[in-house]
């Protein structure tokens, strides 16, 4: 499977975790994609695919499509990243959403395109904010907000993006977590010209300092996620326990299956 890069004509190979159909390319070339979609005013979203993720689009089938319309699809979790580059064979990078939030904001360049919020409690939003401005000077921050923990009326919806369009906003950091954010890109990038959409999750809570990111070594082994069941255990064990249980499960089907259908028969 493929996936073009309107811009230059460039072609993303992808690859099948689960349900997901994830773009296998480097950090490198994907925050070039995301710049250039976002300098020539072009919408489309990017999701930032784990494991819990790829588990749900198999039993949620609003959220595969909403992950597989989506412009990329990137390989965020340790998981779902192996399977691209061991199972599949791929030459990848794992491209997390706070890495891609953090790259994007050293870049001199791309932390003066137009950045808007959306997502968060309104004390991370304001500490996220506070923070990206003091570390990375001459952040172009056009606008954030926090939506209320509730259903918008459709009136609250079309303000909440008319300000976005009125913002100018190029970029549109989406932390309204799994599988929500997925669903409210997919609704709204039609409705979004001109601007590129990222679904990053969690990424407001760890740059803002709310929530505190495993140390490296544990992120290059893939234990990220056992950092933060051992930081809210009472919460995360069971979401934990069950979608490391399936996405096992699931990949170890999957892969038989494709050995099966490409293998001779006897």
């Amino acid at each position: 499977m493929w996936l073009a890069d309107n811009m230059q004509n460039k072609a993303f190979e992808t690859y099948a975790v689960i349900d997901a159909n994830i773009v296998g390319t480097t950090m490198e070339e994907a925050l070039s994609a995301v710049a250039r979609m976002a300098r020539s005013g072009e919408s489309g979203y990017a999701c930032f695919v784990n494991g819990h993720v790829s588990v749900m689009t198999r039993q949620h089938s609003e959220l595969k499509d909403a992950v597989n319309s989506s412009t990329f699809a990137f390989p965020d979790g340790m998981p779902v990243y192996l399977v691209g580059r061991y199972l599949w064979g791929r030459k990848i990078h794992k491209i997390s959403g706070p890495d891609f939030m953090q790259k994007v904001f050293e870049d001199e360049k791309l932390r003066r395109l137009n950045h808007y919020f959306y997502g968060g409690q309104e004390k991370v939003l304001e500490a996220l904010l506070e923070k990206l401005k003091l570390i990375y000077p001459g952040c172009n921050i056009v606008g954030a907000e926090p939506p209320p923990f509730r259903p918008l009326t459709e009136e609250e919806q079309r303000q909440a993006l008319d300000r976005i369009n009125a913002a100018g906003a190029q970029i549109v950091w989406v932390g309204l977590g799994a599988p929500k954010q997925e669903l409210w890109m997919q609704r709204n990038t039609r409705l979004l010209p001109g601007s590129v959409l990222l679904g990053v999750g969690a990424a407001f809570d760890f740059h803002a300092g709310s929530i505190k990111r495993a140390p490296i070594f544990m992120q290059k082994i893939g234990l990220e996620w056992l950092y933060r069941l051992m930081q809210d255990p009472g919460r995360l064990w069971r979401r934990y326990l069950v979608t490391n249980s399936l996405f096992i499960y699931y990949t170890f089907i999957d892969t038989i299956r494709r050995w099966s259908v490409k293998s001779p028969r006897s």
